[in-house]
């Protein structure tokens, strides 16, 4: 084997093994601390490979990044979901359109679904001792208890997430529990490297920029361990944006109606849109996307709207309150923005910003690059929301992946920091703070100095970087012309 190839392939196995022990460790309650020394390892050796990778010969890359992603991938089926029990609510939702009803229409507590309770997702007497078990209401007799969070409210996923769950619940055998869509997540994170490599491919860019999806730790923790659908709205974004790139308007169209199903799955690619209208100056351009978009999201809601007696956005108002979102003064949220501004400031300037950053990225955004303007959306977004569930970023790992901006998978890496750590501080602001503020100083460092690179064969100076791509892997460069949305 070429010395290149082993060197990076021995960075590979050593961080598959690393993820093989920081999954099986169960210690999100008992040792926070000690399960983010593992994440920080495995996002290390990481970065190792990823150097590693750059010296690899070509004939030898896509296998091993192929087989680097099947290994890294496979991780995340060692050990039952860790730190997420939402899972489980799939899990539930599925069984309930099984057996005809609307899952918008009961809660998992309800007495009337209690006939599709099993003692997997429901157990009692003393398998209800666990930190990660809810009690339900009980009239006397021995205590139950549910493995689903928050049972007391319906459920929050767009339909077709519940598409995807029904589905899930049809093709499993009897008995499979977790690990069905522990699978079906590990399916949908290697097709999604699939669709990477098809678009690099095509687009003459460098493969290797798909090792930052397909051996990212966060993909086997959440896409896999713990199954997180957005994974699934992911692929929809990715094959989306690849075909938005295209001139052609079917299949720009095309790409606005895989767009809206990735919206119908989590709501959040919403915010690539601004991306998918990268450099459109046409309404009907515009509308060649906007409109399918729209679209196919109206129509998927159609269906559960009129079998549902109940509202199809199930417990989606109570989740913003929940967690924040309209109290700018509550925890972590906005933690970047209150730190220089009042509470009662840091919604409205986000909003303002972020808007900004649209308005830039359709503007002056390449169409044929929309991933790259997306990118732009989603890292500023995340850095100002300072969202504090590390599954959010799967999809901006992707986008990393389409456009070569390394520093913004730091973005993904505070996000598991505050997730893990937050109860160790008391769920403040400090965690965010610092996880989130070294993730913004880290993209404001390399686009300075990505800036002042591209600057200096213009001013008769010596570039310290080689071409205008600063990422650790090295390659075929799609940013040869000046970038006006970084």
């Amino acid at each position: 084997m070429n010395p290149r190839t082993a060197l990076a392939s021995a960075a590979l196995a050593a961080l598959v093994a690393a993820l093989v022990l920081t999954v099986r460790y169960d210690g999100v309650f008992s040792d926070p601390v000690g399960l983010f020394a593992g994440y920080a390892v495995c996002w290390l050796l990481f970065a190792l490979a990823l150097v590693a990778l750059r010296r690899v010969p070509a004939r030898h890359l896509l296998p091993l990044v192929l087989a680097g992603a099947v290994a890294v991938t496979v991780t995340g089926l060692v050990a039952p979901p860790r730190t997420s029990t939402d899972s489980y609510r799939y899990a539930w939702d599925g069984r309930v359109q099984s057996a005809g009803i609307s899952p918008y229409d009961h809660a998992p507590q309800d007495a009337e679904l209690a006939r599709l309770r099993d003692p997997w997702l429901f157990p009692g007497g003393t398998a209800c001792g666990g930190p990660d078990l809810v009690p339900l209401p009980r009239a006397g007799g021995a205590p139950h208890c549910t493995r689903i969070n928050r049972p007391g409210v319906h459920t929050i996923y767009p339909p077709v997430a519940e598409g995807y769950f029904l589905a899930v619940d049809r093709l499993s055998p009897p008995g499979v529990r977790h690990k069905a869509f522990q699978v079906g997540g590990a399916l949908i994170s290697l097709a999604v490297t699939g669709a990477l490599l098809a678009i690099l491919r095509r687009r003459g860019r460098d493969p290797r920029r798909a090792a930052y999806w397909a051996w990212c730790p966060a993909v086997p923790v959440e896409a896999v361990n713990n199954a997180h659908v957005d994974v699934l709205g992911t692929l929809l974004t990715v094959v989306g944006l690849g075909l938005v790139a295209s001139r052609a308007p079917g299949r720009r169209a095309g790409g606005g109606l895989l767009l809206g199903a990735a919206v119908a799955t989590k709501l959040m690619p919403a915010i690539v849109l601004p991306g998918a209208l990268s450099g459109v100056r046409r309404i009907r351009d515009a509308a060649v996307v906007l409109l399918p978009a729209a679209a196919f999201t109206a129509l998927a809601y159609l269906p559960y709207a009129l079998l549902s007696h109940s509202s199809v956005f199930g417990y989606l108002d109570g989740y913003v309150r929940e967690e924040g979102y309209d109290d700018p003064a509550s925890g972590s949220r906005y933690s970047l923005l209150r730190l220089v501004l009042p509470d009662s400031w840091a919604f409205p300037v986000l909003l303002v910003v972020v808007a900004g950053v649209c308005v830039h990225v359709m503007w002056r955004g390449d169409p044929r690059r929309p991933w790259s303007g997306a990118l732009s959306v989603v890292g500023w977004s995340f850095v100002l929301l300072t969202p504090g569930y590390s599954w959010y970023a799967l999809l901006l790992i992707a986008l990393v992946a389409l456009d070569g901006r390394w520093e913004w998978l730091g973005v993904a890496l505070a996000g598991a920091a505050v997730y893990v750590l937050a109860p160790v501080f008391g769920h403040g602001a400090a965690p965010s703070n610092v996880a989130y503020g070294a993730a913004l100083a880290l993209v404001l460092a390399v686009t300075l100095l990505r800036r002042r690179t591209s600057a200096a064969p213009r001013q008769g100076l010596p570039s310290p970087v080689r071409g205008r791509d600063a990422s650790p892997v090295r390659g075929t460069d799609d940013r040869r012309r000046p970038r006006p949305n970084s």
